[in-house]
């Protein structure tokens, strides 16, 4: 079914950079792509890959360098000379593990066990945040939209300074939330009276329409509401900017995601998933009042949940989606039509990764093309029945289970085979890795490389290795030697 194409408003693409940080060459490449498919701007979450200088120092990262200054201001310059506006996201409230899994930064946490939300009590965490904002906007010349995070504050009320002050009758976990938020948003706009100041607005939801018009954001940020499921309820959405916009908050921004919100852990995204969450976009944006003001929408990928958890997929995994996605809001749908533009543009068979023709080539348009389809293919093996179920296979429980190992006690011919299937398996699995090594280190650091064959590599390929020696030290024991 059609509906309108996106109204006018920018079409962000976001780069997450807490996990897999890219090369600054890929980052350029990849620029040139979201420019030729049809954004219109970054909106770039830098977290430890900032170069934070002096006391904040200490938050870049450790296991690759971070970004230098002048990488910082080329993204911006590539960017701009593809017509891309370059919005910088920095978290000042909940998701800062970046900063407050820092031994020096522990006493700010709201819980100390809660390690992603700053307590709003004090000056430690005000002061610490605006000068976070102070390097990453004097580090952006020209800038004039700021997205200050705030979503997902996890915990907030349940600190001891947070219970007293919540002791005073009237208080509520709403009031305190809006306190820091207002404090954070007012001291950017007389700093820099010209930003503009998003927040994702989940912690906005549950507020009531009066709570919301007194709360003091009204004409100081602007919400961006954020949902990434595929079967989107529009009514309730529609609703929700309603009542935003009825409160004063009129400039409104949505959010969608291309990658990174269908499993914590996942390696390779579902195409038509996302497709079906910006078709569910497009007819909540055809169904709101003239007075909800869309400034456009950030299309999310995620690269981590969030700083503590593992990879979700790599970009170039992801850009077929991505493609998809755009494509789906500049036309309206996604019919043979936009999918055949798609799979053109990027000289792929199907917008499915998981059925990517699996030529070698590297396609100018499509960055990264090698590391997707060697990531694919060593994927299909390490989820395929024969490796992700070795060890529950018929020979495997039947003739070398812990009790054969515990007692040494095998049949040396079904055991020399099991031995035999384990180390062609790993073979394969090795072989596979070992491409998809090669072309992750070329795009991405080392540490990521060595990161996502942990994360994927290591779980699987252990158990058949642990196989193959044990059964090396328990058939001496059955069989006579020479």
């Amino acid at each position: 079914m059609q509906t309108a194409p996106w109204p006018k408003g920018k079409k962000l693409v976001h780069l997450d950079l807490k996990g897999a940080p890219p090369r600054i060459d890929y980052i350029y490449r990849l620029i040139e792509l979201f420019a030729q498919l049809g954004a219109d701007g970054l909106l770039v979450e830098y977290e430890d890959m900032f170069p934070y200088s002096g006391e904040l120092s200490l938050l870049q990262a450790t296991a690759h360098p971070a970004y230098s200054r002048e990488e910082v201001l080329s993204i911006q310059d590539v960017a701009r000379s593809k017509g891309l506006e370059v919005i910088p996201l920095v978290q000042t409230f909940g998701h800062m593990e970046f900063v407050l899994k820092h031994r020096s930064l522990w006493g700010l946490r709201e819980l100390s066990q809660c390690l992603g939300t700053l307590s709003p009590h004090g000056e430690g965490g005000p002061r610490l945040v605006l000068e976070m904002l102070r390097q990453v906007v004097e580090l952006h010349p020209g800038l004039s939209t700021l997205h200050i995070g705030a979503d997902e504050v996890y915990m907030l009320g349940e600190g001891e300074e947070s219970k007293r002050w919540l002791s005073t009758p009237g208080r509520t976990v709403e009031q305190l939330f809006l306190s820091h938020v207002t404090r954070v948003a007012g001291a950017v706009k007389e700093a820099w009276p010209h930003l503009n100041i998003v927040m994702w607005d989940d912690m906005l939801r549950g507020m009531s329409h009066d709570t919301l018009k007194a709360s003091g954001l009204v004409g100081l940020i602007q919400p961006m509401l954020w949902d990434y499921n595929p079967g989107l309820n529009v009514e309730e959405t529609v609703s929700l900017l309603e009542k935003y916009c009825a409160a004063g908050l009129t400039d409104l921004w949505a959010a969608s995601a291309f990658k990174g919100a269908s499993g914590v852990h996942a390696s390779v995204p579902g195409t038509q998933r996302h497709v079906d969450n910006h078709l569910q976009w497009l007819r909540v944006a055809g169904a709101v009042s003239p007075g909800v003001r869309l400034l456009g929408i950030a299309l999310t990928g995620w690269q981590r949940y969030d700083h503590m958890s593992v990879l979700c997929e790599l970009m170039p995994l992801a850009l077929p989606s991505l493609a998809s996605c755009l494509q789906t809001l500049i036309q309206g749908h996604f019919g043979p039509q936009v999918q055949a533009a798609v799979t053109g543009a990027l000289d792929i068979s199907s917008v499915e990764m998981d059925t990517l023709d699996r030529t070698p080539a590297e396609d100018s348009l499509f960055a990264g093309r090698r590391l997707a389809v060697s990531v694919v293919e060593l994927s299909q093996l390490l989820n395929s029945e024969d490796v992700r179920h070795f060890e529950s296979s018929m020979y495997v429980r039947g003739w070398f289970s812990p009790y054969h190992r515990q007692r040494r006690a095998i049949n040396p011919l079904i055991c020399m085979q099991i031995q035999s299937q384990a180390t062609t398996l790993l073979t394969m699995l090795e072989e596979r890795a070992g491409v998809a090594r090669v072309e992750m280190e070329r795009l991405y650091p080392d540490s990521t490389a060595q990161e996502w064959m942990e994360q994927h590599l290591s779980p699987v390929a252990e158990p058949l290795r642990r196989i193959t020696e044990e059964i090396s030290v328990c058939l001496p024991e059955m069989v006579p030697q020479q």
